[in-house]
């Protein structure tokens, strides 16, 4: 499992701890912590996007 699938897993945890114990502040704190984890998802998914684009133009100068 990857370190972003990870986050998340332990964000949806603590959001159901939250909702199952009525904490408000635990359930938002799982919140956040899923969305950091699609982010950061997001966020390493364009950077291989950008260094295939790189790799790519760089072999076009051989």
């Amino acid at each position: 499992m990857s370190d972003n699938n990870l986050d998340k897993a332990k964000g949806k945890a603590k959001e159901m701890l939250g909702k199952a114990t009525g904490n408000d502040r635990m359930k938002t704190e799982g919140k956040v912590d899923q969305a950091k984890a699609d982010t950061a998802g997001l966020r390493d998914k364009a950077e291989d996007k950008v260094k295939g684009v790189r790799d790519s133009l760089s072999n076009d100068d051989d």
